[in-house]
């Protein structure tokens, strides 16, 4: 029960006074005193428990502390540490820039720049094209048109259909992530779905009907990115369907998801389909990703013929799908690294495919050797994943390091807990740590991480 008799709390006059003097006199004057009457009730709740009084000053400092702490970033975007050894993980932000991007990204979110101003004239201009035109450098494209992300690309490319149909293996009825279907894509710009196809076989023929029949104009082929089909599966040659399409007078377009730009073919790894290579069997247009594969921000990359990617570019819908100025400064950044012939040491996905197992074998027996005796650490052979719905089934070897402790849950929690944070995974019941993922030298952070991980989960 609060006691009648108990003091009164400072009013908010006195502590603004206070905090007047300090670093935070130039804060919003309704914020500084919203803060301060939350300082006030929560002082007038202590008191009515019988807490001793705090000073007027003290008071002040908290104010102060609850300023501080509105400005810090929230828990939730802490840099982590990825050792699954998935290198295009799509909870830890996909995939990481090359410092000289994130670089030009701040530099274009601080700064005015030309983003639509001709220099010339002094007049609006084309909007900021540095990454389209090395886009159509890159791809031998017609032309390029960068949105927010791939899917905004897929849409945009649909509705060149208009309300026409568009011919759709069965096969390729996938769901691309988030709950979006390609169905449901095609519904929404208006157009018809055509099916053709069975889900496992597809042939260039099952598209002739459709298109000779009127009931298609728009052939869309989708790379099942996410998935892979074995066995009794067959699917029509891209040039035997372009060829097929064009004589119909109908568009094609290949959504291809990741969209390398390298060839990971040189990597142990599966064929990608590549843009130029679509673009060369007869694509009209096609579409992919800026964060998976190539190695950037989050945007949905466009290329093909100049009329129909002029075509997207006036759609109403366009202005609604298009990056700010940081994600173009930091897609143009990344496109740079390529035309540079420097992405697979720059660019930080093709840098973790590249690394050799010998590599990554020395950093793990070093980091095992490292670590206290109690972690039961030893140096293993690996196999990392890329992920972001990039080569599925693929793997690359590896190597890391394996402790052998009482619970591992335990630890792993305690390692996402940690500061700063390691995320990693169990397996055959041992915690395991994927070097191929780990950015920075191993030796620089985690052998103190683990131990403090190590720590807390034997006092729990």
């Amino acid at each position: 029960m609060a006691n009648p008799g108990s003091p009164r709390p400072p009013s908010v006059e006195r502590i603004l006074a206070v905090v007047r003097d300090g670093p935070y006199a130039s804060v919003d004057a309704v914020v500084l005193r919203d803060v301060a009457r939350k300082v006030v009730d929560g002082e007038r709740a202590r008191l009515r428990n019988g807490d001793p009084p705090a000073s007027v000053e003290l008071l002040g400092h908290e104010v102060e502390d609850v300023l501080a702490a509105r400005q810090r970033p929230p828990a939730e975007s802490l840099v982590v540490i990825n050792a699954t050894g998935v290198i295009i993980h799509t909870n830890l932000g996909r995939a990481p820039w090359p410092p000289q991007v994130a670089a030009a990204a701040a530099d274009a979110a601080n700064n005015y720049l030309l983003l639509e101003l001709d220099r010339e004239t002094g007049r609006r201009g084309h909007r900021f094209r540095a990454a389209e035109n090395a886009l159509v450098e890159l791809t031998g494209a017609e032309d390029a048109l960068v949105t927010n992300n791939n899917a905004a690309a897929v849409a945009l490319a649909v509705g060149l259909a208009g309300r026409g149909g568009v011919a759709v293996s069965r096969g390729e009825l996938v769901e691309i992530g988030g709950g979006v279907r390609i169905p449901e894509i095609v519904r929404r710009a208006g157009a018809r779905l055509v099916e053709v196809g069975t889900t496992n076989r597809t042939r260039a023929s099952d598209f002739e009907a459709a298109l000779v029949e009127g009931r298609a104009r728009m052939v869309l082929r989708v790379h099942p990115s996410n998935f892979a089909q074995a066995g009794f599966v067959e699917t029509p040659e891209a040039r035997e369907v372009a060829d097929l399409a064009h004589r119909h007078a109908a568009i094609v377009v290949d959504d291809l998801g990741s969209g390398a730009l390298l060839d990971t073919a040189r990597y142990g790894l599966a064929h990608e389909p590549m843009p130029a290579e679509r673009l060369a069997a007869g694509s009209d247009v096609v579409t992919f990703s800026g964060d998976k594969l190539v190695g950037g921000p989050q945007a949905g990359l466009v290329v093909g013929r100049a009329d129909l990617v002029a075509r997207m570019r006036k759609d109403p819908l366009a202005r609604a799908m298009r990056p700010g100025k940081a994600t173009l400064a930091a897609v143009a950044g990344t496109l740079a690294i390529y035309r540079a012939g420097r992405a697979e040491t720059a660019i930080p996905v093709w840098r973790m495919i590249a690394t050799p197992p010998e590599a990554l074998r020395a950093l793990a027996e070093r980091l095992a050797a490292a670590l206290d005796e109690a972690a039961g650490a030893t140096a293993i052979e690996l196999r990392s994943t890329i992920g972001g719905g990039s080569l599925p089934g693929e793997t690359l070897p590896s190597w890391g390091v394996a402790l052998r402790v009482r619970s591992p849950d335990r630890v792993v929690a305690a390692l996402r807990r940690g500061s700063p944070c390691v995320i990693a995974r169990v397996e055959g019941g041992r915690v395991i740590l994927d070097l191929r993922t780990v950015l920075e030298d191993p030796l620089e952070r985690l052998p103190r991480t683990i131990a403090a991980a190590l720590e807390e989960a034997r006092r729990r």
